[in-house]
C-alpha cells in the first residue's frame, strides 16, 4: 500500500497569460517557485510520519523544478523524472489563449482539437507512468512502504482523478490550481482518491 500525492506544478508565464501549454516546455516563474515552496510546507505537515518519502515528476522543466524545490524542502532525495507523466499534448491548441480556444473548438471538456492527444491515450500513459514511479519508489524504500509525491500537470491529474472516481470528480467547473496537492491510496493496481483540491472558476 502506497500513499500517493499528486501535485500540480507551479505557475509559468504561460499560465499567467492563460495560454495552453500542453507538452510545450515552459519554465516556472517566480510565483511558481513560491508555490512550490508553499506546497513543500503543506506536505511537510500532511506527510508527517514514519514512511520514507520519495519525490518524482514529469520530465518537463516546470514539473522537474517544482519537484526539486519540494524534495529539498522535505529533505528527500533528488526526484526522478518520467516522460509518461508529462502534460497532454494539445496539438494545434498549444500556445493559444483560453478565450481563443473556446471560440475555435468550444467547451474545454468536449473540444476536439486537431493533432491533440486523445484523452484515452493520456489515461493509459499516465497510469503506466504512475506504475513505474510507484515500482521505483517501492524498490528504493524496501521493505518499508513509501509515501510518494509526484509533480505533474493539470490535465493529467484531472484524468487520474476521473479514473479513480469513475468520472464523478472533478466536479464540473472545477479547476486544479498551480501548486495544489491531491491524495490517493494505491493498493496493488487500484487507485483510490482520498481528497483533491478543486476550486471553482
Amino acid at each position: 500500500m502506497t500513499t500517493l500525492t499528486l501535485v500540480r506544478h507551479g505557475e509559468t508565464d504561460w499560465n499567467l497569460r492563460r495560454l495552453i501549454q500542453g507538452s510545450t516546455d515552459i519554465p516556472l516563474n517566480d510565483t511558481g517557485r513560491r508555490q512550490a515552496r508553499d506546497a513543500a510546507d503543506l506536505l511537510r505537515e500532511r506527510l508527517a510520519g514514519d514512511a520514507p518519502l520519495v519525490v518524482a515528476s514529469s520530465d518537463l522543466s516546470r514539473a522537474r523544478e517544482t519537484a526539486a524545490i519540494i524534495a529539498e524542502g522535505l529533505g528527500a532525495a533528488e526526484p526522478r523524472a518520467y516522460a509518461q507523466l508529462r502534460e497532454r499534448n494539445y496539438g494545434d491548441a498549444e500556445g493559444v489563449d483560453i478565450g481563443s480556444f473556446r471560440e475555435r473548438w468550444g467547451d474545454w471538456d468536449h473540444a476536439v482539437v486537431p493533432n491533440a492527444e486523445a484523452w484515452a491515450d493520456v489515461r493509459v500513459r499516465a497510469l503506466a507512468g504512475l506504475r513505474a514511479a510507484i515500482r521505483d519508489a517501492r524498490r528504493a524504500t524496501f521493505p518499508s512502504a513509501p509515501s510518494l509525491v509526484v509533480v505533474s500537470h493539470g490535465a493529467l491529474i484531472r484524468e487520474l482523478i476521473r479514473h479513480a472516481t469513475a468520472g464523478e470528480f472533478p466536479a464540473p467547473g472545477e479547476r486544479l490550481a498551480n501548486g495544489s496537492a491531491h491524495t490517493f491510496l494505491v493498493e496493488r493496481d487500484r487507485l483510490s482518491l482520498l481528497d483533491y483540491a478543486g476550486i471553482r472558476g
